[in-house]
């Protein structure tokens, strides 16, 4: 063997240990930023834990997965509250299937008491234009659009979809905001604002709600559609959180307003204090995959 040949062999061999090394560092680094869900003490200002996930009612092993992964976070760290994204009864919205779709799965969550309060998905008006899932008990629904307050959040619930009241609702939706005396508000809907999945930002809803949201101090905005988990930093003091993962999935990207996203399987917990909110992304292996906190004034 010539000393040319020895010496390409010897760097190969060399590059290949280092990026091995490499990789390993890499993905070792990965699994250590994850970490297994655990009882978090219950601080004495605690004022309100609540669960968002989205695009879920399709009754298959994905949507179990995730369900069973709600419940032992419930088991460590008790919610009253899950706050559902549309897209609850898969394909076409039929009613019949709500015990295969969202009675079943989440069983346990509901004989411990926890609410769930819904908003209708593009697939759910598909059968009678959304108006059984608006009147199904177990969806908390007030109508089509509606707001609820739990301590000292308020919830503001979207049609999102095409076919929306908009003059209507956007008319409500300034006035609720503008006399809620709640220091933070959440308002969500189906459909993204912000997104670096599939079907990317939506210009739109940017003009339309976004001056209402740095207008009034909305602090977060939630939505599925995208069967992703994304979280955005503060744009305008809002932070947006897409939680469409909890049955399916799909690939997301980045964006230069992304702190967080991934395709896995998975819903998102939320932890509220006086002067901050934590915010938690966990996946079915049990595991918090981002963990970000949003201030009580973002801006």
């Amino acid at each position: 063997m010539n000393i040319k040949r020895r010496q390409f062999l010897l760097l190969s061999g060399i590059s290949t240990i280092a990026s091995g090394f490499l990789g390993w560092k890499l993905s070792n680094r990965n699994s250590l930023m994850e970490t297994a869900i655990a009882a978090n003490p219950v601080k004495k200002d605690l004022l309100l834990r609540f669960v968002s996930v989205a695009d879920t009612g399709t009754g298959v092993r994905g949507q179990y997965s995730v369900a069973k992964a709600m419940n032992l976070y419930h088991q460590l760290n008790p919610y009253n509250l899950v706050v559902l994204a549309g897209d609850n009864i898969y394909n076409n919205g039929e009613i019949e299937k709500i015990n295969a779709v969202f009675e079943r799965p989440y069983q346990p969550l509901l004989r411990k008491g926890v609410k769930f309060h819904a908003c209708l998905g593009n697939h759910d008006i598909r059968t009678d234009n959304g108006v059984p899932q608006v009147e199904y008990p177990g969806f908390n629904m007030k109508g089509r659009y509606y707001t609820f307050g739990q301590d000292q959040v308020q919830f503001f619930a979207l049609d999102t979809n095409g076919n929306a009241d908009w003059a209507n609702q956007l008319v409500w939706l300034e006035k609720e905001l503008s006399i809620s005396k709640a220091p933070w508000k959440v308002v969500f809907g189906h459909h993204p604002i912000y997104s670096s999945g599939n079907y990317g930002s939506n210009k739109n809803f940017i003009k339309t709600f976004t001056p209402l949201f740095t207008k009034y101090n909305v602090q977060l905005y939630l939505n599925g559609h995208e069967h992703n988990y994304e979280r955005t930093r503060a744009i305008n003091g809002t932070t947006y959180l897409t939680c469409g993962a909890g049955a399916g999935s799909r690939p997301v990207g980045r964006s230069e307003w992304t702190e967080y996203s991934t395709s896995n399987l998975s819903f998102a917990t939320y932890d509220v204090y006086a002067d901050r909110m934590e915010v938690r992304g966990i996946g079915t292996n049990n595991r918090v995959f981002d963990r970000g906190v949003i201030k009580l004034n973002s801006v």
